[in-house]
Order: C-alpha cells, then sequence, then structure tokens
C-alpha cells in the first residue's frame, strides 16, 4: 500500500516511469498534510495567552475544526491507494472481446463504466479538500501568530491537492459519453475549483497580513 510507504520510498516510486503514484494519489496525500498543519497550529495555540482570551464560540470553532480535520485526513489517507487504482477498471475493460456486438456492447459500457469511476476517486479527493478548507478561516484569523506560515501552507497545499485532484476529473470526463452524466460531473467539478482558489485566495490575505 502506498499509504504505508514511508516518504523516502513514496518520492523515489514518484520519480519513475511506474504510473503509481501518479498526481492523485500525490493529491491526496499533499491534501491530508494540509490539513494536519492545521492540527498543529490548533495543537500549539491551546492554553496559550491568545487561545485563552478568545470569546467561548471562537474556540469552539477551532477545537471542532481540529476533531473535524483529523476525520478528514483519515478519508483522504485510504485515496492516495485508491486514485492509484481507480482506472484499473478502464484497462480492463479494454482488454474485454470485442467479437460480437453484444460483446462490443458489453465493451463498450464497461469502459463508459470504468471513466466514472476513475473520476470519481479524484472527485472525493477534492471535495474533501475543499471541505477541509471551510474550516480554515478560524485557524488563519485566531491560530497561534507563532504558526501563521503553517496555516498558510495547509491552505496551499488543500488547495493544490483539490486542483490537483479535479485535472483527474476533467480529463476522464472527456471519454464520458453521456452528456447528462458528463455536464453533472463538470458543475461539480467547476464548483469545486472556483471553492477552493476563493478561499484560498481570501484565507493567504488573512496570513500575509498576521505576518
Amino acid at each position: 500500500m502506498l499509504i504505508k510507504m514511508d516518504l523516502e520510498k513514496y518520492l523515489e516510486n514518484a520519480k519513475t516511469s511506474e504510473p503509481y503514484p501518479g498526481g492523485g494519489s500525490v493529491a491526496a496525500y499533499v491534501g491530508a498534510l494540509g490539513a494536519a498543519l492545521n492540527i498543529m497550529v490548533a495543537e500549539l495555540s491551546y492554553g496559550k495567552k491568545q487561545y485563552e482570551g478568545l470569546p467561548e464560540e471562537t474556540k469552539k470553532e477551532i477545537t471542532d475544526g481540529h476533531e473535524k480535520l483529523n476525520e478528514y485526513i483519515e478519508r483522504l489517507k485510504p485515496l492516495v491507494d485508491e486514485d492509484s487504482s481507480s482506472f484499473t477498471a478502464v484497462l480492463e475493460a479494454f482488454k474485454m472481446p470485442k467479437e460480437t456486438d453484444e460483446e462490443k456492447a458489453a465493451r463498450s459500457k464497461a469502459i463508459q463504466d470504468g471513466y466514472v469511476i476513475a473520476l470519481k476517486v479524484p472527485l472525493e479527493t477534492a471535495t474533501v479538500c475543499v471541505d477541509a478548507m471551510n474550516l480554515l478561516e478560524t485557524f488563519a484569523k485566531n491560530g497561534s501568530a507563532h504558526a501563521i506560515t503553517d496555516v498558510g501552507c495547509g491552505v496551499l497545499f488543500l488547495a493544490a491537492a483539490a486542483e490537483g485532484a479535479l485535472f483527474n476529473v476533467y480529463i476522464n470526463l472527456q471519454a464520458i459519453k453521456d452528456e447528462e452524466k458528463r455536464v453533472s460531473y463538470k458543475k461539480e467539478a467547476d464548483e469545486l475549483k472556483e471553492k477552493a482558489r476563493t478561499m484560498r485566495d481570501a484565507y493567504l490575505d488573512i496570513v500575509y497580513d498576521r505576518l
């Protein structure tokens, strides 16, 4: 499993001509790191004078965000491997026989089903990363000033992970023949991309103001 590799081995594998890990797998891992950095900021904030002076509602936002970010990391970890295997269904479908009309129809359907699987995994990665970003405003505004650069790195990592995963959504969409499905998935991907970019820019403005 890729997620069980040590960092050096994962890095070396990414350098090879082997398809795994690819950009989608790396995106999921980078997203998890982005969430982890903001958890660290929360840990560094607890008990400090700045944190203790915050309104109780704000403290709850941070502690709830801390808990939720851990949940998002647990969702991203398996996606590091699932993204690498998500295209397998497409590859297997292309190997199916195509001598008769029935075989051709079955093969065509399997290929289309495979492309849907191949785009759903990175779409989930992007969704989780954007959901995690939704929690970061309070970290940017109220997290320890000594760790504000870590907030910024976390924001950048999650935004990059979301958009990196969406590259795989968009490229697989090109193979989807069902127009209704293609339009629906593209709309979802476009919305995620816009949300990630909007939050990234807004949160980075806060980070730079606190530097």
